[in-house]
């Protein structure tokens, strides 16, 4: 009910993040190699790498995919990313436990 949002867009992340691990392990890599060493379904990937295109972390070559050049600032600031949805989860964990049951 109300996690079930959060959870779909943390799997979306998750799932973005590993395409976007292995085309900065293995670049460059096609979407069926990705397919096979995720074991992600094509289009899946493809909609990853899309995404992951759109924000400038990867790029497209005629071999496959390519890390872009937004990578390294991404990368500098995920962490604080975290740590931010972390402060908010604990933030709603304890509302929820304050709730009368």
């Amino acid at each position: 009910m109300l996690l079930d949002q959060i959870e779909t867009e943390l799997e979306l992340t998750e799932r973005h993040m590993t395409v976007l691990k292995k085309v900065i392990e293995g670049s460059p890599i096609g979407i069926l190699k990705l397919a096979e060493e995720t074991g992600m379904q094509n289009h899946k990937v493809r909609y990853s790498l899309r995404v992951l295109e759109q924000s400038g972390l990867i790029k497209a070559s005629a071999q496959g995919a390519i890390p872009g050049d937004n990578v390294p600032d991404f990368l500098q600031t995920f962490d604080g990313g975290l740590e931010r949805l972390s402060e908010k989860l604990a933030r709603i964990r304890e509302i929820e436990i304050s709730i009368p049951k």
